[in-house]
């Protein structure tokens, strides 16, 4: 189902696009999922390509957050070898966002008691976003 975002009356799996999981781990630093596409008799799909993925986590003030990224390869070894690399890119990726969503959260505090232009006493309820 990818990006797609589909109803409860479309509940199906796509018999075109069918894979196999498996996971790897070296049980430290995280995982790599291994997607074999396969045929509807579970056999393989040689016209498509296995994907990897690897997953881990950050530890953040609000606990784990997990952070899944692709790997490009074309074997288990490669995309081993291309873990670190690709998790680097995915991780500062989501420290970037995180801090984003950090300075959204903070610009839309709400103070009372303020009006925009300085002016104060706004009274009960008043207040305002801040830029």
């Amino acid at each position: 189902m990818a990006n797609e975002q589909r109803s409860i009356d479309e509940l199906s799996m796509d018999q075109a696009n069918l894979f196999r999981e498996e996971t790897v781990t070296d049980r430290q630093v995280g995982t790599i999922r291994i997607s074999n596409p396969i045929t509807t008799n579970g056999d393989n799909d040689p016209e498509r390509q296995t994907i990897y993925a690897g997953e881990t986590q950050i530890m953040t003030p609000m606990g784990a957050l997990p952070i899944a990224f692709q790997i490009e390869a074309k074997s288990l070894s490669e995309a081993v070898e291309k873990y670190g690399d690709a998790g680097k890119v995915a991780v500062e990726k989501a420290i970037k966002e995180l801090q984003e969503m950090r300075r959204e959260q903070a610009s839309s505090i709400v103070l009372p008691g303020s009006m925009p232009g300085g002016i104060s006493g706004a009274g009960p309820g008043g207040g305002f976003k801040l830029p």
